[in-house]
Order: structure tokens, then C-alpha cells, then sequence
């Protein structure tokens, strides 16, 4: 029991979201479409409990015992201590032997089923209590007034044993059904959420928990071997100012850092919009690689590339990643059709806060938009990330690359660059006969910054940046207008 007084879920995600967890002597509903994982939680709600020194009973009217262990077995569970009834026909034959109660829900009155329910509670007396699933109690009843009048019965029998019970329900689509959810103590819905592709997305919503507090909105989850894990909505308001105040981060390249007048400041986030191949990854290993080099631990999440592509285009660039792999630098592939928002907010929060991240790269927010279907919510998402790192002094840098090469052609894939404390702007041009690259600085939150356009140029292994161009008009057009003698890198 936690120190509030609420039972643990043994998900640790939950209890988070649930301020601790479950009141105990209380009647929970959890409710969700099949394949949600209800079977799961509730295994994990007793098994926490078992390992606490609590009796748990588990009533089946739905699944066989064999079929409850397999369950249990996928995810190396111990049923140890935990008490399985399953309703089937052979308990009712005259002169069974059978050790458990068991009868056909279709064949039997819905009051003989609740009655029996309760005689193997008072057997059992347990602390600890799932009953699977009301949707069979749901058919047996017929009518809604009556379904209901069981469910009250039901809790009214619960009150006062000290038996935390958790309900699992079916939600079918179209279904608005709610008799137990008006009874129940607190409602916990979980969906399966359909994608065009990869691996579909799951998460779940405290819908109500009566004379408590919790955290709202929808939460990402994911059901593993080992069970459920739960990645809790991050809220950055939560989070109080723990970092740094100030200080600039160099990041290497002394005309960069002009640019910025001194370098990128820590606790900001920093955008880096153009179209593909302009340099924007480069620029930002520049930075990991420089803080690395320091002694400071950086991360950078990639989408785009592979691992070995991304530390080799480093090396030929001068900067060797590989002896600072693991210790100062993560260095992660994520595949955006396997991984959800949440869990993917949820690995830098760990990152920062048990690791000590001060720069987290994400490259790209192309990538991050393929993995989820809506674009509001990332925008929603990526603005509570971005706080949260500034809260605790982290420097983040995003990439966002662009559709199109050159001209008025150039647009992008949504608009996040007021989130962004600084944004730096990359773009091709041509001069003579040549295609080049050119930066500039077009936004910074933390004070002054260099206005002008510098060609960058990458050889010899080296990143090179150039004077401000102040005799083109242009630049940033694709198509720049000659105006003195001076020349480019």
C-alpha cells in the first residue's frame, strides 16, 4: 500500500496517473474493446497484491483457467497465492467432485450466477478481487434495470468486506452503454486504436475516480512480456525551473556561434528548418559532438537514418562518434511505425532525468509526424516535450525538413516554428553555376542575433561557414542577385 493509502496497480505508469493507485474496499470498472489488455491488468492487480501478502481471487465467466495461465505464463507471471474460478457446465452435474463452481451463464438465472459469485467471495474472503467479464452478467440480465439492480447488489456486498474488486467490461464500437460506470467508484477505458500501418496504437483514460484527483487525458500504453506498461501524459507544468538559468552552448564552429551571439543557450529549443541534404543533421551532431567531447551527456534520436550510416557521415565529417557512444552520447533508430508518442516522450523524460541528458536531437519531426495520425495532437504534445526540457535546462534541437529544393516551391509539413526559441533556416542557392547552401538565423527568443545570410560548405572532412553574403539579394529565393565582388567559400 502506498503512502496515501491506495493499493498499487503494480503498473507503475498507473499509479502515477492514478496518484498512487487504487482506494482500497472500493469497486472499479475497467472497461475496454477485446485485445485492450483487461486480462492483463487485472493479473498484474493481483499479482501485486500476492506479492504484497494479499489473497486475490480471480472469477472467469468468460475464459478457461487453462487458458487465464497461458495468459499469465506469456508474461512469466507467478499465480502463486491467487485463487481462479471459472464458470462452466461440470459444476453443476449432481455429485461433481469438481474443486470449483462452475455453470453455463446462457443455461443459468442471472440471480443463481451473482449468488454463487458471492458464496466464493465469502469462501475465499479475498483482498483483492477481478471479475471477468460483466458483459456475460450483461446478457444474462436482458434489460437494463435489471443488470443494474445486480450491479448494486453486487457492490453493496463489497461494502464493508475491505475487498478491492476491479469489473472488466467489453466496449464494443457504437456501444453507450454505462449502467456499472454511474455504480462503479472509478472507470478506467482503454482503446485500441486502429493505424493505416504499423503496429497498433493503444492508450487509455481515467474517466473517473470519485474524491480523488488524477491525471486526465489519454495516456499511451504498451502490452509487453512482463505485462503492461503505462507512459503517462507529460505535463510540464509540473515541473519547477532545475536547470541551468542561462549559459551558452558552443558548439564548436566559432562563425556559428556568432551567428548566435555567443552559441545557442541552454534550456531553449532550437529548430532547423530547410530542404533534405542542406546540412541540418550535420549541424546538429556539430553540437552533440562538441558537448560530448566536453564530458556532457547528449542524445540524439534519429528516424531517418540507420546507426551505422549516421556514425559513419559523422566520421567523414571529422567528427568520430564511436568513443563517446554509450557514455556520452545515446544514439537511438526509432522506428516511427512501432512506437507511440507517448512512449517515444516517455524515453527522453527517463533519458533526462536518470541519465542527466542536457542535449536531446530529434531528427526528424517529419518522422515523429509519421507516428501519429494527427497533427494537432503532436503540435499539443511536442509543445508540453519542449517546456519540459526548457523547465530543466536541457537544449533541444528539432529537425524539419522541407518539401521541395529550390524557389517559392519550398513549404512545410506544419508549422511548428513558434515553438522553437531560435530557429535557424537552411536553404540551397545558385550562384555561379553552382548549387550551394546557405544559414541564417531568423529567430531568437533568448536575445540578439546575427540577421544576416552565411554560406556553409562542407569538404575536406570539415564544416565551413563564410562571412554574412552582403553583396547578394536573394539568397534565401534560391535564385540571388550579384551585387559586388565578394567571394564565396
Amino acid at each position: 500500500m502506498s503512502a496515501n493509502g491506495c493499493l498499487s496497480t503494480g503498473i507503475s505508469g498507473l499509479d502515477d496517473i492514478l496518484r498512487g493507485g487504487l482506494a482500497k474496499g472500493y469497486l472499479y470498472l475497467i472497461e475496454g474493446s477485446p485485445g485492450a489488455g483487461k486480462t492483463t491488468l487485472a493479473l498484474q492487480f493481483l499479482i501485486e497484491g500476492a506479492r504484497r501478502g494479499e489473497s486475490g481471487l480471480y472469477i472467469s465467466l468468460a475464459e478457461s483457467e487453462a487458458e487465464l495461465r497461458h495468459v499469465a505464463e506469456s508474461h512469466n507471471f507467478s499465480l502463486e497465492n491467487i485463487s481462479i474460478c471459472k464458470i462452466s457446465p461440470p459444476e453443476l452435474a449432481v455429485g461433481s467432485s469438481q474443486p470449483y463452481t462452475v455453470f453455463q451463464p446462457a443455461e443459468v438465472e442471472l440471480a443463481d450466477v451473482v449468488e454463487t459469485i458471492l458464496a466464493k467471495v465469502r469462501e475465499v474472503n479475498p483482498s483483492r478481487l477481478a471479475i471477468d467479464s460483466m458483459s456475460e452478467l450483461r446478457m444474462l440480465a436482458r434489460d437494463s434495470l435489471r443488470y443494474r439492480r445486480q450491479v448494486l447488489s453486487l457492490k453493496h456486498f463489497f461494502e464493508g468486506r475491505d475487498c478491492t474488486t476491479v469489473l472488466l467490461d467489453e466496449r464494443l464500437r457504437g456501444s453507450h452503454e454505462n449502467q456499472v460506470q454511474t455504480i462503479a467508484h472509478g472507470v478506467i477505458s482503454l482503446e485500441v486504436l486502429p493505424r493505416e500501418y504499423g503496429a497498433t496504437r493503444r492508450r487509455l483514460e481515467v474517466l473517473k475516480v470519485r474524491a480523488s484527483s488524477f491525471r486526465e487525458g489519454f495516456h499511451d500504453y504498451v502490452i509487453l512480456t512482463g505485462g503492461m506498461r503505462v507512459f503517462p501524459r507529460l505535463v510540464s507544468g509540473e515541473y519547477s525551473r532545475q536547470g541551468a538559468a542561462g549559459g551558452d552552448l558552443p558548439s564548436g564552429l566559432a562563425e556559428l556561434d556568432d551567428m548566435f551571439q555567443g552559441g545557442v543557450q541552454k534550456g531553449t529549443s532550437t529548430l532547423l528548418i530547410g530542404p533534405a541534404g542542406c546540412g541540418k543533421s550535420t549541424l546538429c551532431t556539430q553540437w552533440v559532438y562538441s558537448a560530448a567531447r566536453r564530458g556532457e551527456k547528449t542524445a540524439i534520436f534519429t528516424f531517418d537514418e540507420t546507426l551505422v550510416t549516421f556514425v559513419e557521415r559523422a566520421r567523414m565529417l571529422g567528427m568520430d562518434l564511436e568513443p563517446f557512444l554509450e557514455r556520452e552520447i545515446h544514439l537511438e533508430q526509432v522506428n516511427p511505425a512501432e512506437l507511440s508518442p507517448g512512449e517515444f516522450i516517455d524515453r527522453i523524460r527517463r533519458g533526462v532525468e536518470e541519465q542527466g541528458w542536457g542535449i536531446v536531437v530529434i531528427d526528424s519531426l517529419n518522422g515523429l509526424m509519421a507516428s501519429m495520425s494527427e497533427e494537432k495532437a503532436l503540435v499539443v504534445q511536442l509543445h508540453e516535450l519542449l517546456s519540459y526540457l526548457n523547465q530543466l535546462g536541457v537544449a533541444s534541437f528539432m529537425v524539419l525538413a522541407q518539401y521541395g529544393v529550390l524557389g517559392e516551391a519550398i513549404k512545410s509539413p506544419a508549422d511548428v516554428s513558434y515553438l522553437a526559441d531560435n530557429v535557424l533556416l537552411m536553404r540551397y542557392f545558385e550562384a555561379s553555376g553552382e548549387v550551394r547552401q546557405a544559414l541564417s538565423v531568423v529567430k531568437r527568443r533568448s536575445g540578439p542575433h546575427e540577421r544576416s545570410i552565411r554560406e556553409m560548405h562542407i569538404r575536406d572532412g570539415r564544416i565551413y561557414i563564410g562571412s554574412p553574403l552582403t553583396n547578394f539579394t536573394g539568397v534565401l529565393t534560391g535564385t540571388p542577385e550579384y551585387t559586388g565582388a565578394q567571394p564565396l567559400l
